[in-house]
């Protein structure tokens, strides 16, 4: 590739001549990655595609050119931009090379590698900054395989990772310009957070899609990207049209349990075939699997999972359902929440023999932490007997005394049984879930 063409390019995305609009702060991950890069490791910001990624490693750009660090010691790249054309170790060498002499940096460098799943080989040129102490390296990816296999070897204890998730409510509510700043204003607010956690449930919580009025047609973009640049091109799949349909169907089905036994049959795959795509989907950060809690992990393995999509917006792309359906998706922003809190390995469902079921079962320890249901409409007795019974028998089963149901509106606290159980409203439950609103504890 031409030198020009290239300083063409980072002339573009780099801060070295003009200033970019990193758009709103993000400053949970912001303090987050600041807190990782002091261990001068390689630092890997993962998660799904449209997320959020890219603009965060602005953002951090942005806060070491605060603290007056040279711009023209920050490299950013992005491979994204199809004017790169063909990608391999040969050019990021070159980049890196025309950017030395371009720009010239006279102290410690700051090297951010943008959608680097795309270079072949890029975990030696990265471990080669590292160890030479001539960069600190962050790299961004929309791919949990890009830290396994034989990446995985290369950097092993060179990297740490930030995973990165669509908005959470308390920052969509922040894209949206409300701010909470104690109870009373969460009082004279809660009619307007209501009617936005009805466009949350809607439409998810895509950082773009958040502030865009076109937001059917982004989210057909994402999963279509989703689809094809993060599972599709970095494997090698017989079948497109199939994975595109199992994807829909997970999708479609979030919050329940899924059988590949059952999907291989309808699906018309074999059982291996329906788990690897079910794996390259996983991978790609636009689903996640909970397993069901057992104290053997043997049972855990052979047992149903039960699918979660990572956001709500392309979930009700693909279902085509909304109205009738704000139990699941009340469930599904629930898990997403505890997922990101505690990490999935932390969060299980739980099934009695007699099929009583707990939705959530948090274990960040060697003890369960926390039973929660989702019940959108608890003023049903037969619901609410339902919910409670598998409660109580789970708290007695798991020893776990801290027992809650997330409601529509419905909040208060009851004993049963000497157990008492907390009712709370999914809006004021995901505020207080946020380190923003910590007043919400008291």
């Amino acid at each position: 590739m031409e030198k020009a063409q290239i300083i063409e390019i980072l002339e573009d995305w780099n801060f070295w001549t003009k200033d970019h609009n990193a758009g709103i702060p993000r400053e949970e991950y912001l303090q987050k990655l600041a807190k990782l890069a002091e261990t001068e490791q390689i630092i890997v910001v993962l998660g799904v595609r449209r997320s959020g990624k890219s603009t965060i490693m602005h953002q951090y750009i942005k806060k070491l050119i605060n603290r007056k660090v040279d711009p023209k010691n920050i490299l950013y790249v992005n491979f994204e931009d199809v004017r790169f054309g063909e990608f391999s170790l040969e050019l990021l060498n070159q980049i890196y090379d025309v950017y030395l002499e371009y720009a010239q940096p006279a102290n410690k460098q700051y090297v951010f590698l943008d959608e680097v799943q795309k270079i072949k080989g890029w975990e030696k040129f990265a471990r080669t900054l590292h160890e030479l102490k001539k960069a600190q390296v962050f790299v961004s990816g929309s791919n949990s395989k890009l830290l396994r296999g034989e990446l995985s070897s290369v950097l092993t204890g060179r990297h740490l990772d930030l995973t990165v998730y669509p908005l959470e409510f308390s920052e969509f509510l922040i894209f949206k310009k409300i701010e909470v700043k104690d109870k009373l204003d969460l009082i004279a607010k809660r009619h307007k957070i209501k009617s936005l956690l009805n466009e949350y449930l809607q439409y998810g919580g895509f950082p773009l899609i958040c502030l865009k009025e076109s937001k059917k047609e982004l989210l057909q973009t994402y999963f279509e990207d989703i689809i094809n640049k993060d599972v599709i091109e970095s494997r090698t799949i017989a079948n497109v049209l199939k994975i595109k349909s199992l994807a829909g169907f997970y999708l479609t089905n979030a919050g329940r349990r899924i059988s590949f036994h059952s999907i291989s049959k309808f699906q018309e795959l074999s059982l291996d075939t329906i788990e690897r795509y079910s794996y390259y989907l996983e991978e790609a950060y636009l689903l996640n699997f909970i397993k069901k809690f057992s104290y053997s992990v043997k049972e855990q393995e052979r047992t149903m999972s039960v699918v979660y999509a990572i956001d709500n917006g392309l979930r009700n792309l693909v279902s085509f359902k909304f109205s009738q359906d704000n139990g699941w998706l009340y469930q599904n922003i629930a898990a997403n929440l505890l997922i990101k809190r505690f990490g999935k390995d932390k969060i299980f469902y739980w099934m009695s023999p007699t099929k009583e079921e707990i939705d959530f079962v948090v274990k960040p320890g060697s003890r369960v932490q926390q039973l929660i249901q989702v019940c959108y409409n608890i003023a049903d007795p037969i619901t609410k007997k339902r919910e409670v019974t598998a409660l109580l028998k789970a708290s007695k089963e798991l020893k776990c005394s801290n027992l809650l149901v997330i409601t529509e509106n419905y909040e208060s606290e009851e004993k049963i049984d000497s157990k008492k159980i907390k009712y709370f409203p999914l809006w004021k439950w995901l505020l207080q879930y946020s380190k923003r609103h910590k007043f919400l504890d008291k």
